[in-house]
């Protein structure tokens, strides 16, 4: 039986360097939104819910998954859905009653996050297959 390049199974790549760009990103719209005069408080909830998120992302890369570890696997499953769903729930909260604090958080949070799951993506299917 042939296996594509979805099912030919790799080892999991180091999260470093997706995370540092993502966080790049965020530092690099503080200048844009001192110079443009975006809202500061939107800079701010994202950067808060960044960090947020990338700590509970660290936490759950310590779980570990797999058909041995049944339970662990599951935590590590729900929380990564768990992870940008609490985002998305705190941003609706927050543009629901400033809409330009919302959107400006939205937009930077998913600029950062877009980058490190692209960066992920490429550093998993670029990576060593094991068999």
């Amino acid at each position: 039986m042939r296996v594509g390049i979805l099912g030919t199974p790799r080892p999991m790549p180091a999260r470093m360097i997706p995370v540092v760009a993502g966080t790049a990103v965020v530092a690099v719209a503080l200048p844009i939104f001192l110079v443009s005069g975006f809202s500061m408080a939107g800079w701010g909830l994202a950067a808060i819910l960044w960090a947020a998120s990338q700590g509970l992302a660290w936490g759950i890369s310590r779980l570990s998954i797999g058909v041995d570890t049944i339970g662990s696997s599951g935590v590590a499953a729900f929380g990564r859905i768990f992870r940008v769903t609490a985002v998305m729930i705190v941003v609706v909260a927050v543009a629901a009653s400033n809409t330009g604090v919302g959107l400006s958080a939205a937009i930077v949070f998913a600029l950062a996050y877009t980058l490190e799951l692209g960066l992920s993506l490429i550093s998993y299917y670029t990576g060593a297959t094991t068999r």
